[in-house]
């Protein structure tokens, strides 16, 4: 397709984004929906600039001020997926002078806003968190998100997948981190490889196959994932269970748990029981009061932690949500901790990078809850650590490596830092 073409269909893209009506991916599919001439290679060319453009709208949009033409094509021009050469001959003489001077500015030529392209609201909590690394976790954040998989211990080693990878020239390197985890380079797609047809493995960013781990679910015990969702850690706990004992999955979508279905029939799995309930409060919720095991609260949140992926999600986030947000976390936290029998593990926890959906709401339990103390993550993460592949790496190494990944008794996985999406955890035994 002509580049000017290719520019054309970026900018009525950007166009349709940037309303933020709905989800940047749900705007993105439906638009090549209405365009199915677009080829594959057409059509990553195109989402690719779209979400380039939300990453650095600020930047973008001030450059975008001077300069000939509709803005949507300004947009498409600054953030095209591709190299400057391709799209040199579409561009008119005013155009190709004007992209010059923008390709030429330098970061002192602009605003702080500009530069790390957050909307205050979120800058001012994240500075006050993480002080002089917040430019590095501002450009991690508006870098694109690695592609990780889990491999599926119940019918794959990682060795032997990463092998198969590597067979069809997607190559790959184990997470430093989760046992179960590979890192793809680039951003294959993985919907046709035989090994994902088979179940031997789920894409899953590694800190989220970390908080899976947290539960420690084992063979025979009962376990509920309370927000499941589309069921990613539904079928980690379901692997560490060996598919014995019963592991409930419920969550107040169904059309979410649906999507759960095609993958619990490649896993292997048969210890899993969906259920959607009504909220919270729930009486199938009741009825299994001080039963379980283990209980995983992955709760509802802001998703902060997961701009790297969905980066329309800073600029269609609003303040105001946010103390609803937190208190229906807490509700949630309370209603599932009454499932956890006495000696049991309670986990919470969330996407986000956001201290009072984190730290404030775990604060919070524990102070509201003297049934339940809490398990400094560093002891169960060592545990987790030590089942990989081994390098050599004695006790002391892997407790340290577990307390890198902590702040203080929780978890706390940051983009900049870690390489992982954002994540907080913290657990809890049930004394009494």
């Amino acid at each position: 397709m002509h580049p000017n073409a290719l520019i054309d269909h970026a900018g009525a893209l950007i166009a349709r984004v940037l309303t933020f009506s709905h989800p940047a991916d749900a705007t993105v599919a439906k638009y090549f929906r209405d365009n199915r001439t677009l080829g594959p290679r057409e059509r990553a060319t195109v989402s690719e600039t779209a979400y380039k453009v939300v990453r650095f709208k600020a930047r973008f949009e001030y450059l975008a001020r001077s300069g000939p033409g509709a803005r949507e094509r300004k947009l498409a021009i600054l953030g095209f997926h591709g190299p400057r050469e391709f799209i040199a001959s579409s561009l008119t003489k005013p155009e190709a002078a004007w992209l010059a001077q923008c390709d030429a500015a330098q970061d002192g030529d602009f605003l702080d806003l500009h530069k790390h392209n957050l909307p205050q609201w979120l800058v001012d909590p994240l500075k006050a968190q993480v002080g002089e690394g917040f430019m590095a976790l501002a450009d991690a954040l508006n870098t694109p998100a690695t592609l990780d998989i889990r491999v599926n211990a119940l019918k794959a080693k990682r060795e032997t997948v990463q092998k198969a990878l590597l067979n069809k020239s997607m190559p790959s390197v184990v997470t430093p981190y989760s046992p179960w985890g590979l890192r793809l380079e680039g951003n294959p797609s993985l919907a046709k490889f035989p090994g994902f047809e088979a179940g031997d493995f789920e894409v899953q960013d590694e800190g989220s196959q970390l908080l899976a781990a947290l539960v420690g679910a084992k063979r025979g015990e009962m376990v509920a994932d309370f927000c499941a969702g589309a069921g990613g850690k539904t079928l980690a706990m379901g692997a560490d269970m060996r598919s014995t004992g019963r592991l409930y999955a419920f969550d107040t979508s169904a059309h979410r748990l649906d999507a759960l279905k095609p993958r619990l029939a490649r896993s292997g799995l048969s210890n899993v029981q969906t259920a959607a309930i009504s909220n919270e409060r729930d009486e199938r919720v009741k009825r299994l009061s001080f039963k379980m095991d283990r209980v995983l609260v992955d709760a509802p949140c802001s998703g902060t932690g997961t701009m790297r992926r969905n980066p329309d999600l800073k600029w269609r986030l609003k303040p105001q949500e946010m103390d609803e947000l937190v208190q229906l976390q807490k509700d949630i936290l309370d209603s599932a901790s009454n499932m956890v029998k006495p000696g049991g593990r309670l986990v919470y926890a969330t996407c986000s990078l956001l201290q009072a959906e984190n730290e404030g709401v775990a604060d919070a339990f524990t102070a509201a809850h003297d049934n339940f103390e809490v398990v400094p993550v560093s002891s169960v993460l060592s545990q987790v650590l030590s089942r990989g592949d081994g390098d050599g790496a004695d006790a002391a190494q892997v407790m340290d490596l577990a307390h890198s990944l902590c702040s203080g008794d929780y978890l706390r996985l940051w983009p900049h830092v870690h390489a992982t999406d954002g994540f907080f955890a913290a657990i809890w035994t049930r004394k009494s």
